[in-house]
């Protein structure tokens, strides 16, 4: 079972030591999950060593994770190289940050036609920001009419595929309880 589908902890501690048994059990996703938590908690080091460790099992979530410590120098020198093999080794696995990371460092190289082709991936991937760029280039010229829609039903196609009874459930739960507590605060 992987700690994505493990059911909710009653407590930090608890959910820690949930993850901790999946990164024993050589679960990537938990490992780049564990990667962030240290991240955030300010512990590079450890940070690096589980996005390291997920990465090499070929978690692209470790590999984006590792671009982004690479980019900011976090944990590690700073090394565009690196940063550029992760986003590259995460895009190939499918991340859409990472594409859509790919295409603004071509955009910023001048290489427009290289740029689109990753935020076109990406946004067939349900990445928003992809389309936003795409639109952008769409209104500078550098898209086609017909490129920008087939940009766009892919991206529509990747977000309808992504919808289930179950999270609309949830999402139509969460809208309720936000209510509730809007109602509360204004008695």
């Amino acid at each position: 079972m992987s700690v994505l589908s493990a059911p909710n902890p009653e407590s930090k501690d608890e959910g820690e030591k949930n993850i901790t048994k999946r990164v024993n059990a050589n679960d990537p996703v938990a490992m780049t999950h564990l990667g962030v938590l240290r991240y955030f908690e300010g512990d590079y080091d450890g940070a690096f060593r589980y996005q390291n460790l997920a990465a090499n099992l070929g978690d692209s979530g470790g590999h984006f994770q590792l671009s982004c410590l690479y980019r900011k120098g976090h944990g590690v020198e700073k090394d565009r190289k690196k940063e550029v093999y992760h986003l590259e080794q995460a895009a190939i696995g499918g991340h859409p940050n990472a594409r859509y990371n790919l295409g603004c460092q071509e955009e910023e190289n001048g290489r427009m036609d290289r740029a689109m082709k990753h935020w076109i991936i990406a946004a067939a991937l349900g990445h928003d920001g992809s389309l936003d760029a795409l639109k952008d280039s769409f209104k500078d010229g550098l898209l086609s009419k017909e490129d920008f829609a087939a940009a766009l039903r892919a991206h529509q196609a990747a977000i309808d595929a992504t919808k289930s009874p179950q999270r609309e459930e949830a999402e139509k739960l969460e809208r309720e309880i936000k209510l509730d507590d809007i109602h509360r605060s204004q008695s």
